[in-house]
């Protein structure tokens, strides 16, 4: 047997596969395909300090390679969450990553506080926010963004925290060094690109919201690149994800260093892609001859 297992930020993960935010909701509608123990984590839909219905439609367009949403963080609260999904959620042996989003540090802190008095097993912090008391501008956008957001969480937290990095800046060493120097305990990445379309009949935006994120197979190199930056960058672990469609592309991140891998817009296409992906990566171990897939990080050869 070939071992899929990582332990991650002191958790063991039985396959290096998560399932990214906002792709899988809190896992009841996936749950009817497949046992959800079966999976390495879910990270469920972002979270914010109060419910959201999020933007008004249309707010999903297809690409030729992946998908623009503009959801607009759709969500019961906080709250409800712990009340009413955790608890489901705690029925399957799976890790459970809480995402969380706000406007301003406050609103972090207390999300964070409820989360970790909870028992969330690790904390996901989503800095690709805007700051409503900065003039709206991104918390991920400037190491002095996420250095408030980070040190402010991580004074409160009980649980594991790991910063979710967004993909919108032109440094994006310097902004997982600021997460790291701030004590966060791993960083994701990445967030969804900034992106949009135009119906030319219209000549109308398709999107309500005008511009959406991108994500699936076009987003993919950027991905790969971005982690495998931050990963020779940084001292603490890393969890990819964007644009993951296959086993190979998992292992692809994985050599660019990160010791998890997040599946996200790929279950849109295939409800069973991780499981999928999951049966790839073995059968990439079984073919060169690889028994342990914690072997397989960040071993990209660049010489």
């Amino acid at each position: 047997m070939k071992e899929l297992s990582i332990n991650f930020l002191g958790y063991n993960f039985k396959n290096p596969i998560v399932m990214a935010s906002g792709t899988f909701g809190f896992g009841r509608e996936y749950g009817e395909f497949y046992e959800l123990s079966k999976l390495g984590g879910i990270c469920v839909k972002g979270l914010t300090a109060k419910p959201r219905l999020g933007n008004k439609p249309p707010r999903i367009a297809e690409t030729p390679m992946g998908m623009l949403n503009s959801v607009g963080l759709q969500n019961p609260g906080v709250d409800a969450f712990i009340t009413d999904e955790l608890p489901f959620l705690r029925e399957h042996d799976t890790v459970v990553i809480a995402n969380i989003s706000g406007n301003t540090v406050e609103e972090y802190v207390e999300m964070t506080e409820k989360l970790s008095d909870a028992g969330v097993d690790i904390l996901e912090i989503n800095v690709s926010c805007p700051n409503v008391k900065a003039g709206g501008m991104a918390f991920g956008t400037s190491t002095e963004g996420v250095t408030a957001v980070t040190e402010a969480v991580m004074k409160k937290a009980t649980s594991p925290v790991m910063v979710k990095l967004s993909p919108n800046v032109t440094d994006i060493i310097s902004i997982a060094k600021s997460a790291e120097a701030s004590g966060a305990d791993a960083i994701s990445l990445i967030n969804t690109l900034l992106g949009m379309r135009i119906d030319t009949t219209t000549r109308k935006p398709v999107l309500n919201n005008i511009v959406g994120g991108l994500s699936g197979p076009a987003v993919f190199p950027v991905a790969i690149r971005m982690v495998w930056q931050v990963a020779t960058a940084v001292k603490i672990p890393v969890l990819g994800m964007g644009g993951i469609m296959t086993g190979n592309d998992a292992v692809e991140m994985m050599l660019a260093g990160a010791s998890l891998v997040g599946v996200g817009t790929a279950c849109f296409d295939d409800p069973y892609a991780p499981l999928r992906i999951t049966k790839e990566i073995e059968e990439y171990m079984e073919r060169n001859t690889i028994n342990k897939i914690s072997d397989l990080i960040g071993k990209v050869n660049t010489e």
